[in-house]
């Protein structure tokens, strides 16, 4: 890697990438991002950046992260996608300050398993400066639509695994939700749509070249 994500945060994407163009040239030929989602719905919008439909669930998201990093090499992983919150209006822009396995959290105080993984420091740095109006807050990673809602305020179903995979490759790891519905709002109440939206406008933010 030829700058640390701590370094880019500090410095300003511009003094370290260049410039990017509309076909997304520039910065991605010195930095390769892997932007990792459970579907191609959530990734249709995001462009000029190499991207990975992993599946959903945080069994195939591991795999197919694991698989991705294991062909080719990567400066860094971006896992995208919606969520659900307890409070937060749909719309909302959510870092992952950690990933939550709430799959087995019930039984973490009993067992050794591993049931939190942490975003890499200079990423989340990152974030924080460049998406002045997202919140930062614990990501519950659940494989059922509700499984999360014990452990923390923010839902989503493959940031654990893709985490997991990306530290176990030696790859810094970031996840970034865009909130598409609260916990009790009906399917079809669901905001998709505006939530794609708002999720790629958050990306070319979070990764197009300019001082942070």
């Amino acid at each position: 890697m030829l700058h640390s994500w701590h370094e880019v945060a500090a410095t300003g994407l511009g003094r370290l990438r260049g410039t990017v163009d509309e076909g997304g040239a520039g910065w991605s030929s010195v930095f390769r991002v892997l932007v990792v989602a459970a579907t191609q719905l959530e990734l249709g919008r995001i462009h000029g950046v190499e991207t990975l439909v992993c599946g959903i669930g945080p069994v195939e998201a591991a795999l197919a992260t694991s698989r991705a990093l294991r062909d080719s090499s990567y400066d860094g992983v971006l896992n995208v996608g919606i969520a659900g919150a307890r409070h937060l209006d749909p719309g909302s822009i959510v870092i992952g300050e950690e990933a939550i396995y709430s799959d087995l959290a019930g039984i973490a105080s009993a067992l050794p398993a591993v049931v939190r993984a942490q975003p890499d420091e200079g990423l989340l740095q990152l974030a924080r400066s460049r998406l002045s109006g997202a919140f930062a807050l614990p990501i519950a990673t659940s494989a059922g639509v509700g499984g999360g809602h014990a452990s923390a305020d923010v839902e989503a179903m493959e940031g654990f695994g893709v985490l997991r995979a990306a530290a176990a490759a030696g790859v810094p790891a970031l996840e970034l939700r865009a909130i598409s519905n609260r916990f009790d709002d009906a399917r079809a109440d669901w905001r998709i749509d505006e939530a794609l939206a708002v999720l790629a406008a958050a990306v070319r933010s979070l990764l197009e070249a300019g001082d942070a």
